[in-house]
């Protein structure tokens, strides 16, 4: 028992440590949209550029930015994001993992519920001393985020 409440502790310092910048923000790179939001003026002057376009050029663009859009989805689905940190989210499995494979996958899909139904099951299992179901939720959250599930 004590080994666990000094891991857990020791985990705080470690994290509680580390720049908050070097861990969470993206780096320039990766990402393409600017962090602050463009101001009402600016996206209504973007529009009236936008719409000031040959029909043609509008079309390519339109096209240009859906292909954009199903080249990132399908980076994400392969688990090509940059912005997720695995680390973050296995720490978050052993406590939450419903909530990790949810910010795993970005949906709640059936993975998320078999977590969610594991998770609570094992909650009330450890109610009852037993908690094999929890364990059996960690370990799948953990093979969801950190395996091809």
């Amino acid at each position: 028992m004590r080994k666990g409440i000094i891991l857990v502790f020791a985990t705080f310092f470690v994290f509680s440590n580390t720049p908050s910048y070097a861990v969470l923000t993206p780096s320039a790179e990766n990402m393409p949209v600017p962090l602050s939001e463009p101001g009402p003026a600016e996206i209504r002057a973007a529009a009236n550029h936008f719409m000031s376009l040959p029909k043609k050029e509008r079309k390519s663009k339109i096209r240009e930015a859906r292909k954009a859009l199903k080249d990132f989805k399908k980076e994400r689905k392969k688990g090509n994001d940059p912005s997720t940190d695995t680390l973050l989210l296995v720490i978050i499995a052993i406590f939450i993992p419903p909530l990790a494979v949810y910010l795993h996958q970005g949906e709640t899909n059936t993975k998320f519920w078999v977590t969610t139904l594991l998770f609570a099951l094992g909650i009330i299992g450890a109610l009852a001393l037993s908690g094999w179901f929890l364990l059996a939720a960690i370990v799948y959250a953990l093979i969801v985020i950190l395996g091809n599930g």
